[in-house]
């Protein structure tokens, strides 16, 4: 039933902030259990996690993206956020928005976003 959308600037230049939106239907972010995970795919590598915010308000980042990330959340709009600094291309991406779960010790992205294309280029 969960459903996820985001919304992100499609094209910048190196050194901007990437900024994206996730809006989220069907389930409130604040269900308890659930963390709400940003996750990035450059073209021809794998799945990259970014961070999540969880359904209490808190973060935690990827180490190699810490210094750069940043994810907050709108209860009232039942939306969560990622903002990524001083992009460089390597920053070029499909970046996903994703409900995440721990089953059996294991975490599990279930539930996911189309997925929205972030090219970083001068």
């Amino acid at each position: 039933q969960v459903q996820l959308q985001e919304s992100g600037p499609g094209l910048v230049k190196p050194s901007q902030t990437l900024s994206f939106t996730c809006t989220v239907s069907g389930g409130s972010i604040t269900t308890n259990s659930y963390y709400w995970s940003w996750i990035r795919q450059p073209p021809g590598k794998g799945l990259e996690w970014i961070g999540y915010i969880s359904y209490s308000g808190s973060t935690v980042y990827n180490p190699s993206l810490k210094s750069r990330t940043s994810i907050s959340r709108d209860t009232s709009k039942n939306q969560f956020t990622l903002q990524l600094s001083s992009v460089t291309p390597e920053d070029t991406a499909v970046y996903y928005c994703a409900r995440d779960a721990l089953y059996g010790g294991s975490w599990y992205s279930k539930s996911w976003g189309q997925g929205t294309q972030v090219t970083v280029s001068s």
